[in-house]
This record gives structure tokens, C-alpha cells and sequence, in this order.
């Protein structure tokens, strides 16, 4: 799916971390939707420099830059909004610290496919590789496409 002129596309960068066949999800404050940790670009950086950010923000965990592997980049209409995409680049990597929850996290949680209707639609998309794959085991996985 590609953006038109004129929309708006809410350029994101997520972490995937998959621990005995389940994803880290976190819920912001305020609101009743969980997502796959990570955030929004802040001027020019680069995916990595957002990575580190956003991580080191909401998970209080330090993500280890050599470790930092691109799984796939996905881009699906925002959920409630007239017209306009969100595009998440998301990278494996692995942490240094204990993965709490900042203030801006509400809670963290544990998902396998069988939550996939509690993210949003780009995130649906990543579930629906990892399952694909046979990463993120639970409920019905995707046909092969």
C-alpha cells in the first residue's frame, strides 16, 4: 500500500522481541490498544537512532547496536483517521537491563497470533510474517501466500 499525495504517513520504527513463541506488546498511557514497542521519528534520524530512543524510553532497556537486524518494513491505513498510512520498519535486537515499563507505558504484555486482533493493522501484518515463519506460534497462523 503506498501513500497518495496528500495523506499523511506516520513514518514508526518498532522492536521485535520474540521470547518462547510470544511478542513483546506494550500499552501506551491513555489508551486501550497495545503495540509493538517502538515510536516515531524525531527529525533526522536515522532508523537506529530512533530504535535506540524510543526503546531506551518506554522499555528502559539499552538495545546493543551491533545486534540490530532489520525483520521487515510494513505500512497499513491508521486505524480511525479519513485518509493516511503508518509505515513501521522493524528490527530484531538484543538488550542490556531489565524490561519495565517507563512512564509514558501503561503495561507490557506477551502476545502470540491468537492476540493479533488486539494490535493495530500494520502490526497485524509483522504477526502475520512471524507466524508465517513460525515465530509466533497460537490460534489460526496465515496461509502460506
Amino acid at each position: 500500500m503506498l501513500t497518495e499525495p496528500g495523506e499523511r504517513l506516520i513514518d514508526t520504527v518498532a522492536w521485535v522481541l520474540i521470547e518462547n513463541g510470544r511478542i513483546l506488546c506494550a500499552r501506551p498511557r491513555g489508551k486501550d490498544v497495545f503495540f509493538i514497542p517502538g515510536g516515531k521519528r524525531e527529525g533526522a534520524e536515522s532508523d537506529l537512532q530512533t530504535l535506540l530512543r524510543e526503546i531506551d524510553e518506554e522499555l528502559t532497556v539499552a538495545l546493543l547496536p551491533g545486534t540490530v537486524a532489520h525483520v521487515g518494513t510494513y505500512e497499513a491505513e491508521l486505524p480511525g483517521a479519513p485518509s493516511g498510512s503508518v509505515r513501521m520498519a522493524c528490527y530484531t535486537a538484543d538488550y542490556t537491563g531489565t524490561l519495565e515499563p517507563s512512564s509514558e507505558i501503561a503495561e507490557l504484555a506477551w502476545f502470540d497470533y491468537a492476540d493479533r486482533a488486539r494490535v493495530p493493522p500494520v502490526d497485524q501484518l509483522l504477526f502475520d510474517d512471524l507466524a508465517a515463519a513460525g515465530l509466533l506460534p497460537g490460534g489460526d497462523t496465515p496461509a502460506a501466500g
